[in-house]
């Protein structure tokens, strides 16, 4: 899985990012409560490049975003860029009309919309390969990083969050999904990248030091 090889017009920092609260956090790996968001996605089926398949969803939504709409508006980028494998297996809920559909192999590309936004006023893609969807309130795992796009980083990143959670005894309840923060130009150093993924509950340990912060 590789990042997009986009340019963003603005520094990450400035950009709107889905809202979360830290649960839990040992270094570079947190459990993260996320809020719901809404997020314009696409599929990029039968592609098993992930560098090509980031530059071709890119593509896609920048034009959404850039006007390519219902409303023929201009949409504000926001961060990070959302990267997962989908496979045969997996059933993801489309808007505009809401259906159930089947992907096949490849990737999907996506990323947040602003918060203005809602399912009723969003701009409807123009493209039938573009498509809006509900990201429900969820607990994800998370690992952040710094460094280079490369598989290798990667891999590593993934083995070091499965390990995590494995270890936690925790349910795993999607795909691992990348994000990337930054543009390509950034030196990878300073690059905030992260892998991460849904989870079912917390560790027994952390949810009882919760609940007792919660009574006092």
């Amino acid at each position: 899985m590789m990042a997009i090889v986009a340019t963003f017009s603005l520094p990450a920092q400035a950009l709107e990012k889905p809202e979360y609260s830290v649960l839990y956090e040992d270094g570079k790996f947190e459990y993260r409560l996320y809020q719901p968001y809404i997020v314009a996605e696409t599929e990029m089926v039968g592609m098993d490049d992930s560098s090509e398949a980031s530059n071709e969803g890119f593509r896609r939504l920048f034009d959404y975003i850039s006007g390519a709409n219902s409303a023929k508006s201009k949409v504000a980028m926001t961060a990070p860029v959302q990267q997962s494998r989908i496979d045969s297996s997996e059933k993801i809920a489309m808007t505009a009309p809401v259906q159930q559909f089947e992907t096949e192999t490849g990737w999907r590309v996506g990323f947040m919309l602003p918060g203005k936004y809602s399912m009723e006023n969003a701009p409807v893609p123009s493209d039938d390969r573009v498509y809006l969807r509900l990201i429900p309130a969820r607990t994800m795992a998370v690992v952040r990083y710094s460094g280079r796009w490369t598989e290798r980083n990667l891999q590593k990143q993934q083995a070091r969050l499965l390990q995590r959670v494995e270890a936690d005894g925790l349910t795993i309840q999607s795909s691992l999904e990348s994000a990337f923060y930054n543009p390509p130009f950034m030196p990878p150093f300073m690059r905030r990248n992260e892998i991460m993924v849904e989870v079912q509950g917390l560790p027994e340990s952390l949810s009882d030091a919760l609940s007792a912060n919660a009574s006092r």
